[in-house]
């Protein structure tokens, strides 16, 4: 069992979000899902980042660093899309994290302050034809990072899904969701043993 600090995406802290924290929490984790919107949600993706963009990413990343306060140092830190922005500011900022999981996107690290850790587990699941994570430069970062940085795992799977892990989206794939989640198992599994 680890504790895993897991960021919601641009929507808000949905019950999708949610469920996939339940589904962790099942495989025996503790998992927390801080609320970085205080209670807010969006219906689309455009209403969120106007939202974000109305506080500023340094606040969001202010109230990333309350949400991991009180937690131990090695922390799993996951989040989904724009959570990733979050997890991975802190995976820079805050050393000790045990791992670190990524879905749906990835940050290039020369964008964000701080250090990356060669000596974290880092994995990134995405779907390989997803609008946001592939044209939009997330896989091209993670690939070129990749060459140099062999702790960063970048794992793809078929479809055209952005937020395909939350069942409250219309990108949602039971089935590759599935999928995901048995790979984060076993990825964590790698994390507790070192």
């Amino acid at each position: 069992m680890t504790t895993i600090l897991l960021f919601h995406h641009v929507l808000g802290l949905t019950d999708g979000v949610r469920d996939v924290a339940e589904s962790l929490r099942r495989q025996g984790h503790e998992v927390h899902t801080p609320d970085l919107f205080k209670g807010r949600s969006f219906p689309d993706i455009d209403s969120g980042f106007a939202y974000v963009e109305s506080i500023g990413f340094p606040e969001l990343y202010r109230r990333a660093e309350q949400a991991c306060s009180g937690l131990p140092r090695d922390v799993v830190l996951g989040g989904f899309s724009l959570g990733v922005m979050s997890a991975q500011y802190l995976l820079h900022t805050r050393p000790g994290a045990r791992g670190a999981l990524f879905f749906h996107s990835f940050i290039d690290p020369g964008y964000l302050p701080g250090q990356w850790p060669d000596a974290v587990p880092v994995h990134v699941f995405a779907m390989d034809h997803d609008p946001f994570f592939v044209a939009e430069g997330d896989l091209e970062a993670a690939l070129k990072w990749q060459v140099n940085h062999k702790n960063l795992h970048i794992h793809q799977y078929p479809g055209k899904g952005h937020l395909f892990l939350d069942p409250t989206t219309p990108d949602f794939d039971a089935d590759t969701s599935a999928q995901v989640l048995q790979d984060v198992e076993a990825a964590l599994a790698e994390m507790i043993g070192q």
